[in-house]
């Protein structure tokens, strides 16, 4: 259950009983997605540990990197940008590398509509000097947030509201769970895409290999994979029993991570704008001034 001084925002399906809830000032996090009593969304450690200690759960935004950074420092042109830990947002993983971004929890998100099957709330990053320090390219983040007809669809626009182009480098979490079927029966699909083996620490070793598309049996298997080529409209499905949730890749995420852990029963498609390290290796899109730049991905549950 959200803390009591949280607001949620509840969206309801006119077409159906599915409902998603978000918190707007936790993150604009999405924390709920069910179907009755059903709950579709792995909770990991709950709200409250996504806002104390930037704990993952539900579908958190990863802005403005998703995944790590090889170093606490990038450089975009001629500009270097040092990152310090515990400032500015900036988490780091158990090898010091800064993880997902800066915006866990972070409670500056404005609402600008909420109907009952839409929300849209924004950050105007330009005005936050705690947010520059770490990304230092004014523009306005928008996510709409829409659901209908099964479906949960998250739209982000990037519009930079300076000369400064800003690197699109950012992704999605969601965690997705079938609870009335045991973990080792789930069934995994997923699209042809290229394969980037990280190293220890979970950065790109620079090789890659080609992957058809398969359906696999989850089992015991471990994931935590990326992937570049990632071709517009695949669609990553997890599916058991009557069951099935898909993850469509609609618009601007190239990339993907596919993370399945050991130690709880939730299966991660991630959606990236970028692959991971990208805001430091390069190969990433930019959003200019006066073009600014959307993607769109969707949840269906069926």
């Amino acid at each position: 259950m959200a803390p009591a001084e949280i607001d949620t925002v509840t969206l309801r399906d006119p077409t159906s009983s599915l409902t998603a809830t978000f918190a707007p000032g936790a993150g604009m996090v999405g924390t709920s997605l069910t179907d009755g009593a059903t709950e579709f969304l792995g909770q990991r450690h709950g709200l409250r540990a996504y806002i104390d200690q930037g704990k993952t759960m539900g579908i958190p935004i990863l802005y403005p990197w998703a995944n790590r950074l090889s170093a606490n420092h990038y450089r975009v042109d001629d500009a270097v940008v040092t990152l310090t830990p515990g400032a500015g947002g900036v988490r780091t993983d158990e090898h010091g590398a800064p993880l997902h971004g800066v915006l866990a929890a972070y409670p500056g998100w404005q609402v600008r509509a909420a109907t009952d099957s839409q929300l849209i709330a924004e950050i105007d990053y330009g005005a936050q000097p705690s947010l520059l320090a770490s990304f230092p390219y004014p523009h306005r983040l928008t996510v709409d947030v829409s659901l209908a007809e099964q479906t949960l669809r998250i739209a982000t626009t990037v519009t930079a509201t300076s000369a400064a182009p800003v690197p699109l480098c950012y992704g999605f979490h969601p965690y997705l769970q079938l609870p009335a079927t045991p973990r080792a029966q789930w069934q995994v699909q997923t699209p042809a895409m290229t394969h980037r083996p990280a190293d220890a620490r979970g950065l790109p070793t620079g090789a890659s290999d080609d992957r058809p598309g398969t359906t696999v049996t989850l089992g015991d298997s471990v994931y935590d994979d990326g992937y570049t080529d990632v071709p517009t409209g695949a669609v990553f499905a997890v599916s058991g029993d009557d069951r099935r949730i898909e993850v469509h890749f609609e618009q601007g995420f190239p990339a993907a991570q596919v993370f399945a852990p050991g130690d709880d029963d939730v299966i991660c498609f991630e959606p990236m704008a970028a692959p991971t390290d990208a805001l430091r290796r390069g190969g990433y899109r930019l959003a200019h001034f006066g073009s600014p730049d959307t993607t769109r991905f969707a949840i269906r549950v069926c």
